[in-house]
């Protein structure tokens, strides 16, 4: 046995044993800080961090070791042998099982802190957030296998020590929640896992939305990549871009539930309609942003991964953040954040961005602000009474129906030089054209005619408009 490895192990079994014999010890130095584990889900959180040091133990066995290499396939060592051949392949399978059966622990605990503790950020968070760093770290330790790349090696490390920083803080919000064996009792009783949950959750990431956001990732594919791209790759790209957008959706829920209960459009979403605590709506959406990081990671590639990230922190922290509620440009400047899909797309299937990407990006950079105005128009009281300063609500319908059409004017000229950066020929330039045209009379009606209605089909064609743009694109590549 390696020598630093026998000396991790020996250094584990000493502090078990000294854990054992002091327990009644270490029994009072937590309640001097005042941390106390004597409820089954108190002490459920122990046994589990405990399972995660034995899984820290195997893994390190097997690195000092060096016996990964003799374990190339996955799930099993080798494709057409069913058993482990040698010993050190033994150790292998044990590590995998033991993350098998400890990763289904936190699955399970997730659960559980889910609804004993929906109100408490600071323990369904990390929680959440612990149970799909395990599940990710065995996805990337699937790929490790296959290969050392250094990005995943550093990934690695990294989400290992998050991992820890989770757990200590979980640890110590469990300890410290004064929760007794009682009140828990009752909180189970009266608080269950609903299947309804998973309504919610879909709600949550704003389905519709994400739609359309993934026939841009897809178009981006098909017009980069000049073709069709690997079944394989299309799911795990748009998959991930699912869980990227949706995750970006539930926390600007999250951040926007005092101003949705003020909307009526927004009033019986998850969230501000009590479906979902507001603790429960950010742990979902974290969850599933960090999932969807590791997919693209793992399963696409890093440009790839790093663009989708990029697309969340805008959405998030520029415009939900700062933009939203401080300026009437909020849609103008934050519309990058809706443009960045075509990029993740175009990324997944060359691995590269060229100017050709950018041009997709800027059309629905411009495409955005005449789209979401028109629905502006339509709940311009809504944002007034919820205090977010958009166009209608601070300069006037009369002057934001004149900027819908001046965007409308300028995304349609942009359109039309798509075939002079390569992307199409005389099918895009005659579809954009008359795509345009339809684009153009809406915006038009808009401007020219008062009401809700022209606006809300303006808001209705522009999404159809910019689905039938990009399958234009789209059928232009292939053909």
């Amino acid at each position: 046995m390696n020598l630093s490895a026998l000396t991790l192990l020996v250094i584990v079994v000493i502090l078990i044993c000294l854990g054992w014999i002091l327990r009644h010890r270490v029994s009072r130095v937590l309640d001097h800080l005042n941390l106390s584990y004597k409820t089954p889900f108190a002490r459920m959180t122990l046994w589990w961090l405990g399972g995660l040091v034995l899984v820290l133990i195997s893994g390190k066995l097997i690195a000092h070791y060096e016996s990964g290499i003799l374990c190339s396939g996955w799930p099993l060592c080798n494709s057409d042998e069913l058993l482990p051949q040698t010993p050190l392949q033994y150790v292998n399978m044990g590590h995998r099982l033991l993350v098998l059966l400890v990763g289904l622990g936190w699955i399970w605990y997730w659960t559980q802190a889910w609804t004993l503790y929906a109100e408490k950020v600071q323990i369904v968070l990390p929680a959440t957030a612990l149970a799909v760093l395990y599940l990710a770290q065995a996805l990337l330790g699937s790929q490790l296998v296959q290969g050392f790349p250094f990005h995943l090696v550093v990934i690695h490390q990294v989400t290992f020590l998050t991992i820890w920083i989770a757990a200590v803080i979980l640890a110590i919000t469990v300890g410290s929640s004064n929760l007794s064996v009682e009140e828990e009792v009752v909180r189970k009783q009266n608080n269950s896992w609903r299947w309804n949950y998973l309504r919610d959750f879909l709600m949550l990431t704003k389905p519709i939305v994400v739609a359309l956001l993934l026939v841009t990732t897809y178009a981006g594919m098909v017009i980069g990549g000049g073709g069709f791209p690997s079944l394989n790759l299309t799911l795990w790209t748009l998959f991930g871009g699912f869980l990227a957008a949706g995750g970006a959706s539930a926390i600007n829920q999250y951040l926007d539930r005092e101003e949705d209960r003020k909307m009526q459009r927004t009033q019986k979403r998850p969230i501000p309609a009590g479906r979902l605590s507001p603790a429960q709506g950010l742990a979902f959406g974290v969850g599933i942003s960090l999932l969807s990081f590791y997919i693209m990671v793992a399963k696409v590639n890093l440009l790839a991964a790093l663009l989708s990230l990029a697309g969340f922190v805008y959405y998030v922290v520029i415009y939900s953040l700062w933009l939203k509620k401080s300026t009437p440009q909020n849609i103008v400047i934050g519309g990058g954040a809706g443009a960045i899909p075509p990029l993740v797309g175009w990324a997944a299937a060359t691995g590269n961005l060229q100017v050709p990407a950018l041009i997709l990006f800027a059309v629905i950079f411009m495409w955005t602000p005449p789209h979401f105005w028109a629905l502006a128009l339509v709940r311009r009281n809504d944002y007034a009474r919820a205090g977010v300063p958009m166009l209608p609500v601070v300069r006037g319908e009369g002057e934001t129906r004149r900027q819908i059409f001046v965007y409308t004017v300028e995304l349609v000229l942009l359109t039309l030089l798509l075939p002079l950066f390569g992307l199409g020929g005389v099918f895009t330039f005659v579809g954009a054209i008359l795509l345009g045209l339809w684009l153009l009379s809406a915006a038009w009606k808009v401007l020219r005619t008062e009401g809700n209605k022209v606006a809300w089909k303006m808001y209705r064609y522009s999404s159809m408009y910019l689905a039938f743009l990009f399958f234009v694109m789209v059928a232009d590549a292939i053909l």
